[in-house]
């Protein structure tokens, strides 16, 4: 419950931000119907040949290159087009709590401008994907549980990671050496995550759900249709403004931990609350 009373505050907070540019919710709109885009293109050919199939026990070298292959090919474009966009919020967010206005522009340019380092970092991030995802595949319950528990480490680890590449323009093995050290010296050896917008999303579903399991029960084909079609945007929306949320909240929390003073219209005990 602490977890969550700090997370919605932090989230307070970046709704602010997002209040003053509410245009930052392109970014979170285009990145995600690249990502649909990018699936279908990656689907169709594969369920049209018939070719996809998991590699199992004893499977062939060459069964495995190809499914690992493909699988490493999608994380990369799908790293690249999440990594993108987020810097371009990151920009954006940065130059407002520094006192400017920024602009959809603004954030383009400057995602555009660091190219060469989001490619990069997609790369190590597709890298370190798809280990994950072989550990994941190679032990069921074990590897699943080995595979969370890296996974965790290292989205805690590469937090700052994007923030640094946006603003300081290093390479991403620099920016994750950095990002590391700045954890470490701004909260501590023992790192804890102090926030959760994954959870608070989750409860703000539950309405949208318990509306489709009521239409379902008590309405008629049309009254079903229509709450199914107010869900789906409804949790559109949600997404959207996460995505802008957290990417505000990096931005935050990397000028807090760089500069060690607090960005306009945050709280120093929230940001020194996010991690222990």
């Amino acid at each position: 419950m602490g977890k969550i009373a700090r997370t919605w505050s932090m989230m307070s907070e970046c709704w602010e931000v997002l209040k003053q540019d509410k245009s930052l919710l392109i970014f979170p709109l285009i990145s995600g119907f690249c990502c649909l885009l990018l699936l279908v293109s990656f689907a169709i050919p594969i369920w049209v040949t018939g070719a996809w199939q998991p590699p199992g026990q004893g499977a062939h070298t060459v069964q495995q290159i190809a499914y690992y292959g493909t699988l490493f090919l999608f994380y990369i474009c799908n790293y690249f087009i999440v990594v993108f966009f987020n810097a371009a919020i990151i920009a954006c967010a940065t130059v407002r709590m520094g006192g400017g206005n920024p602009t959809i522009g603004d954030g383009l340019r400057a995602a555009a401008a660091r190219l060469p380092v989001i490619v990069g970092w997609a790369l190590i991030s597709a890298t370190v994907g798809l280990v994950l995802r072989i550990i994941e595949d190679r032990s069921d319950k074990i590897g699943r549980l080995i595979s969370g528990l890296l996974g965790m480490g290292w989205t805690v680890v590469s937090f700052l990671v994007v923030p640094i590449l946006v603003v300081e323009n290093k390479s991403p093995f620099t920016a994750l050496k950095d990002s590391t050290e700045l954890l470490k010296r701004t909260w501590g050896e023992r790192l804890v995550s102090g926030f959760s917008f994954g959870v608070i999303f989750f409860l703000l579903t539950i309405p949208a759900i318990a509306l489709v399991v009521v239409a379902a029960f008590f309405g008629s084909v049309i009254v079903i249709v229509l709450c199914s079609a107010l869900v789906v945007v409804y949790l559109i929306g949600l997404g959207l403004v996460q995505s802008a949320l957290q990417s505000i909240f990096q931005a935050a929390l990397y000028l807090y931990a760089r500069n060690g003073q607090v960005p306009e219209g945050f709280r120093e005990e929230v940001l020194s609350g996010a991690l222990r």
